[in-house]
């Protein structure tokens, strides 16, 4: 019984597919016609890329025993006939899993010990160093092994009090959320930290990752959680109990970690799980449903959603349904009304993104690429009116002109040292941009941070201390603007120049926006911001704590300025590309007008049989360009399409 979501993940994933085989077709078409230049592949390889590592990411988060892993099982694993995920009663997951699918990793689970947390390194950089792992190899056509494996990031530990202080599981100014100390006076804190779960299960190849997290305590425990992974998702199911409704813990879950008064909460989800447990044999249907409803109505009033957005499941009667086969069942369990909303809002409008984004790329590429075929054609153009004039022509004439094209080919290559000279200019530029972005700058200013930070004493001026590292990295980026501004200032000089000079049709790309990069600042700072609460106050008292949470922004700060940069150095390399392009297409052009006049001064019939050629080349280009109107088109305007339809032939011809 496939589910809308999971119908339309599948569909997005073939469309994915078969746009990059499409794209690699349309690059060796490029090639074989010699129009694939250094912008243009760049260009080809990013949308490539793009398209084929483009991610989803759901996080399902709820404190513990709302039935958060039930649920994961009920969407996406009922297909295995069982339990994937561990769903028991009382606590399952103990520490973040993350699901997903990397084909250059062998199927396995990766844990990381929580031992690692009384190191400074951030989460971020414990991913790039797998030997500190657990690694367990899975077995993905043996739902019993995965099970089994699975079990294990809910297992725990016993320690004493301080070392739960020291792990983020302790603390004396809240008692109340502390764990229960034993008779031998220790406490349960998760063994793992992180879980890393890597499976070909067909709705993670299509690119889905799923974020599988704990309860408030661990969520608070781990600020890279709150401050970097769950706001990056693209929709946040958040799930509550239907028969207890909003508690207490819930509530802080939503206020501290999911939403505050500055972000929109379109992309939330909340699901009110276990309605079954309101299925009373004592009340009618029609009084449950009116139950039903007002809890959901209660629930939207309190947390400050839309009705719609606050959806009623029975997760575990849906995964029943589902691996029996119970239709009847299924439609009780309102399991596809949740599916509908993921697949419906949060999938459909991520698939919008892409899409729009590969089409913007295509029609720069397609530009680009129609450029350099104009660029010919004017020189065929402009030979055959050279080539016209020498008919009936002596000898001298036809000589004179071969001098003349060779001295504008010599001070052509003169006007090279005033290129040189702009270009100095401009890479001196782009690199005080990397300069400003780069790792050195960075780390100088989180250690500014630290030092606010590690002050004696409560944290009151944290807000503050973070308020104007912010205000520090607007205004690099701002410098970024202005220095790329001014990289484009000059460029559209020269090119106007070049254009005057030699007939050139250079076009100064518009520098880049960084006004994205800028948006992703705001949405760190605020998650770090609603992080830094009264609640958490006394945590940051604590050195370690606050250390991690600087190296989570860090890392967070550090993705953000390589994504700009290479926006910046993509945009620096398709100006260049552009000039080169045009530069060669001119040197090519002398080439072919030398040799035109050789031949015309060996064969009486030359001039007429180049003549010819031109004509036919000019043909030629006609086709070559209508040839990329029809690919780029096909790419633009038919994301559906299916890869059999393409003209495998015709593409290469």
């Amino acid at each position: 019984m496939a589910t809308s979501f999971n119908e339309q993940l599948d569909q997005h994933g073939t469309w994915r597919r078969e746009f990059a085989l499409r794209l690699k077709l349309l690059g060796e078409w490029l090639n074989d016609h010699d129009l694939l230049d250094t912008a243009v592949q760049e260009r080809l390889k990013r949308l490539e890329s793009q398209v084929r590592s483009d991610k989803v990411m759901v996080a399902f988060v709820a404190e513990f025993s709302r039935g958060k892993s039930e649920m994961i099982n009920a969407i996406f694993f009922a297909g295995y006939g069982r339990r994937i995920m561990p769903a028991s009663a009382g606590r399952t997951t103990m520490c973040p899993t993350e699901m997903g699918y990397d084909a250059e990793v062998p199927p396995c689970l990766r844990l990381l010990p929580i031992e690692t947390r009384l190191q400074p390194q951030a989460l971020m950089e414990w991913r790039m160093v797998p030997e500190q792992w657990t690694r367990i190899d899975l077995d993905v056509d043996n739902p019993q092994q995965l099970a089994a494996s699975f079990e294990m990031v809910s297992q725990t530990r016993k320690v004493t009090q301080d070392e739960a202080r020291a792990l983020g599981f302790w603390h004396s100014q809240a008692p109340e959320d502390n764990p229960l100390v034993d008779a031998d006076g220790l406490v349960e804190v998760p063994k793992w930290r992180h879980a890393l779960i890597n499976i070909a299960h067909p709705l993670l190849k299509q690119g889905l990752v799923i974020l599988d997290t704990p309860g408030l305590n661990a969520i608070g425990a781990e600020p890279e959680l709150t401050v970097s992974l769950i706001p990056q998702a693209q929709a946040v199911v958040f799930i509550l109990g239907a028969d207890t409704g909003v508690t207490k813990s819930d509530l802080a879950i939503w206020r501290e970690h999911l939403v505050s008064d500055s972000t929109g909460t379109e992309a939330r989800l909340v699901v009110l799980n276990k309605i079954d447990t309101l299925w009373d044999e004592l009340s009618t249907p029609e009084q449950i449903s009116a139950q039903i409803e007002r809890q959901k109505a209660t629930t939207a009033d309190i947390l400050g959603l839309r009705a719609e957005q606050v959806i009623a499941v029975s997760a575990q009667k849906g995964l029943v349904a589902k691996v029996s086969q119970d239709e009847a069942l299924l439609q009780k369990s309102c399991l596809g009304l949740l599916e509908n909303a993921l697949g419906e809002g949060m999938l459909l409008e991520r698939q919008r993104i892409l899409r729009l984004a590969m089409n913007n790329g295509i029609s720069e590429l397609r530009t680009d690429t129609a450029r350099t075929i104009h660029i010919r054609k004017r020189d065929l153009t402009e030979q055959s009116m050279e080539l016209q004039g020498l008919k009936g022509k002596n000898a001298g004439v036809i000589k004179h002109m071969k001098s003349r094209i060779a001295q504008e080919q010599i001070d052509f290559d003169l006007g090279g040292a005033k290129l040189h000279a702009v270009r100095s200019v401009h890479l001196k530029l782009l690199k005080e941009v990397f300069d400003i972005l780069g790792a050195k700058v960075l780390k100088a200013e989180m250690g500014q941070l630290i030092e606010a930070l590690t002050q004696k004493g409560l944290k009151l001026g944290v807000k503050k201390a973070y308020g104007e590292t912010f205000t520090r990295l607007r205004a690099n980026f701002a410098t970024v603007q202005r220095l790329t501004a001014e990289m484009h200032s000059m460029l559209s000089v020269m090119f106007t120049q070049l254009n005057t000079e030699y007939g050139f049709s250079l076009q100064a790309i518009q520098e880049p926006d960084l006004n994205f990069y800028l948006n992703d600042f705001e949405m760190a700072q605020r998650s770090h911001l609603q992080y830094l609460g009264i609640s958490n106050v006394f945590k940051l008292a604590q050195p370690e704590f606050s250390d991690r949470l600087v190296r989570a922004l860090s890392a967070r700060v550090r993705s953000i300025h390589e994504s700009a940069l290479s926006e910046v150095e993509f945009w620096s390399k398709s100006a260049a590309a552009q000039l080169d392009a045009q530069l060669r297409e001119r040197r090519r052009a002398f080439v072919r007008r030398m040799d035109a006049v050789d031949r015309i001064q060996q064969a009486a019939g030359g001039l007429d049989e180049r003549l010819d050629e031109i004509a036919q080349q000019e043909t030629g280009l006609d086709q070559l360009e209508q040839k990329l109107m029809e690919l780029t088109s096909h790419l633009i305007n038919s994301p559906q399409a299916t890869a059999e339809s393409l003209d495998l032939e015709t593409a290469s011809a």
